[in-house]
């Protein structure tokens, strides 16, 4: 299942959005104001927000994510199993664009919840907080001042995972003056503390 998520997501990329990007991410974004009927732009929310996680950006922005999916992704499945593992992909997926939608909703402006939402980000952080509490020991290879070095995924994640609250929290008390969207940190919140909080009720499996 994570590689037909990846094939998934790549086929989209390639196939719908590059060719006419800007009305690709127009059609298939999740708006935070239809949520509160504020505008009817995109799809009705609850079509949006799924269809949006298979939307990308940029190639960073879709490399960079599907690289996590593959890396933590996999082991996570092994101990859900291919359906609940789907499962639980598109329930964080949900959860964390809710999160993102209260939080544009409560403390942005009108502008900024019509700035489209896209991006597969979201349900990846649900893996990762999944894979804390399955594998907090197992190694990750990553960079470190240029080198790379093998840190225990509970360090790897714990980090990123504490970027990820200062700077929505920065986010939020110095607002982007700019009409462009930014990262959504509180989706990645939401889907992180989703998977810590659930993965036991879909990993049924000895990992």
């Amino acid at each position: 299942m994570t590689v037909a998520l990846i094939a998934v997501n790549a086929a989209v990329w390639l196939f719908y959005e590059l060719p006419n990007l800007n009305h690709a991410e127009a059609a298939q974004s999740f708006y935070p104001c239809r949520v509160d009927n504020a505008c009817h732009l995109g799809h009705p929310w609850p079509l949006a927000a799924l269809t949006s996680m298979f939307m990308h950006a940029g190639w960073a922005h879709i490399l960079g994510n599907m690289l996590f999916l593959w890396i933590f992704g996999n082991n996570v499945e092994d101990a859900m199993g291919r359906v609940k593992f789907l499962v639980f992909y598109l329930a964080a997926g949900y959860v964390a664009m809710g999160l993102q939608t209260f939080i544009t909703l409560q403390f942005a402006s009108d502008s900024a919840a019509r700035i489209p939402n896209l991006g597969a980000s979201g349900a990846i952080s649900g893996v990762l907080g999944a894979y804390l509490v399955l594998l907090p020991r197992a190694r990750v290879l990553t960079f470190v001042f240029f080198f790379l070095v093998e840190i225990p995924a509970m360090w790897f994640l714990g980090i990123w995972f504490l970027f990820q609250l200062l700077a929505g929290g920065g986010s939020l008390l110095h607002p982007s003056s700019s009409s462009g969207g930014g990262t959504a940190f509180f989706a990645h919140v939401g889907g992180f503390v989703f998977g810590v909080l659930t993965v036991h009720l879909f990993a049924s499996r000895k990992r």
